[in-house]
């Protein structure tokens, strides 16, 4: 009989039968158990190992599914030949590197261990003891109104707190009156292309956020892409469009980055006011500033009513929370009570009222303080790590604030071979190019880096794996 001397460990979480197939398939990997080898009956094997015979069956099966060994009526069960050479390899003494890419080559999904996706967040310092509390605390019978529909606006008591924190922390004026709450940016952005009117052209910054784009191009008359200079969008090229509305992100441009100044707001607010138009401001992750004082927001320096406000909870909470809001200026709130009061609020009252709970408390500014300073030294281990290992081989783009940065490496790669070469070494990074209209031709190309979910270690050993694959 062929030797076959797996361990069999019953303590370990894998079952008996898993733990003999993956020895057995290990073996004929590595050819140590030769190709047209008989392999020894159930019973016989069952015997030698003193294990039952339905485990060795379902090991045999399992290898046969697989097309390791092959079944031959009333001869028995023979090893099928592989020419593989992959499987040669000596695997368990292989670096990690190695395996990553070993495992890429037999599975390209299986080995993604760095994820630099924008839009995560931390999970592991969320309260979530305090949330379930006041989660609690909302379903409680005194609480029982809360079952039936609410304001249409979003709950009162809510839009009172976020008024507070609004002018507290951004200098954003408005009462709770003007604020409507809804299910994320772009179910908000589509109840506003209907206030404000499908027949104006839209403005959208170039390269901007493209699930704007998609919302713009349902509502509008026609989108059109305004270029982006150092400062921001550009004001002369708005000026000479035929754009009525534009939506910027001046506290932190995406995906570029740029902090729009003082100088080149005061502009878009005057575009406003000569045009007869709207600014729509998203001021999605200006909590996160990690350089110098906050700037002021557009609408604290609007005085013609021509800026509606947009935030959202999505980055500095919960993103399934999908609570954003927007803050309309006096002739828009007129439409929206003539023509818009009758729709239904979209964001269940239970979060709205433990949200409230949240923010009364003062667990909302503790928590925002805490994922600040985490976000902070994240930002800062992602430029030190690839500072010490790409130096000038890269330009960063965009730091200083948010939760990503872009980076350019100087080595003539397309942004899908970036991308691919990156995957290899088990690391996601993402395009640039989905958020032009028509992306322009230049020397080197781009890719978009978060780095809210992963913590400092995991973002030097995703940085210098990155290293590895591009230069």
């Amino acid at each position: 009989m062929l030797e076959i001397t797996p361990t069999l460990d019953v303590g370990k979480k894998e079952p008996i039968y898993i733990q003999l197939y993956e020895y057995l398939r290990n073996e004929i990997q590595r050819q140590n158990i030769a190709p047209h080898s008989k392999l020894p009956s159930q019973r016989n094997l069952a015997d030698y190992l003193n294990v039952s015979r339905n485990t060795v069956d379902a090991a045999y099966q399992q290898l046969v599914a697989e097309g390791y060994i092959r079944s031959e009526e009333r001869k028995g069960l023979f090893v099928v030949e592989l020419k593989n050479d992959l499987f040669l390899i000596d695997y368990e003494n292989m670096d990690k590197e190695k395996k990553r890419e070993l495992d890429f080559q037999k599975d390209p999904t299986a080995k993604i261990e760095y994820d630099f996706k924008y839009g995560d967040v931390d999970l592991t310092h969320f309260p979530f003891k305090l949330w379930r509390q006041l989660t609690m605390k909302s379903i409680a019978t005194e609480q029982d109104q809360l079952l039936l529909y609410g304001d249409p606006q979003g709950e009162l008591e809510l839009r009172k707190q976020i008024a507070r924190y609004l002018y507290q922390s951004r200098r954003v004026e408005c009462s709770e009156d003007q604020i409507v709450i809804g299910a994320g940016t772009q179910y908000l952005l589509s109840m506003l292309c209907k206030m404000i009117g499908r027949e104006l052209v839209y403005g959208i910054e170039e390269p901007g956020y493209d699930r704007v784009r998609l919302i713009f191009k349902d509502y509008g008359r026609a989108v059109k892409p305004i270029h982006l200079d150092e400062n921001g969008i550009n004001v002369t090229e708005l000026t000479e469009s035929e754009v009525k509305v534009v939506y910027v992100t001046p506290s932190h441009q995406f995906p570029l980055g740029t902090v729009m100044p003082i100088s080149r707001r005061l502009e878009l607010i005057e575009w406003a006011r000569e045009k007869g138009g709207y600014v729509i401001e998203d001021d999605y992750d200006s909590e996160f500033r990690y350089e110098g004082k906050p700037i002021p927001s557009l609408q604290s320096l609007d005085m013609y009513g021509n800026v509606v406000y947009m935030g959202t909870f999505a980055k500095s909470l919960i993103p399934s929370l999908r609570l954003s809001y927007m803050v309309l200026p006096t002739k828009l709130l007129v439409k929206y009570n003539e023509n818009f009061i009758g729709y239904k609020q979209t964001v269940s009252r239970l979060h709205q009222h433990t949200l409230k709970l949240f923010m009364e408390s003062g667990q909302w500014s503790r928590h925002l303080n805490k994922v600040r300073n985490i976000y902070k030294k994240r930002h800062n281990a992602l430029l030190t790590s690839i500072k010490a290992n790409m130096n000038d081989q890269v330009r960063i783009i965009g730091a200083g604030s948010g939760l990503h940065v872009l980076l350019e490496p100087k080595n003539n790669m397309t942004e899908k071979e970036l991308i691919a070469t990156a995957k290899e070494k088990g690391v996601l990074v993402y395009p640039v190019s989905s958020f032009y209209e028509r992306p322009p031709s230049q020397e080197y190309s781009q890719v978009l880096l978060g780095f809210a979910g992963l913590d400092e270690n995991r973002i030097h050993e995703g940085v210098h794996l990155l290293s590895k694959a591009w230069f």
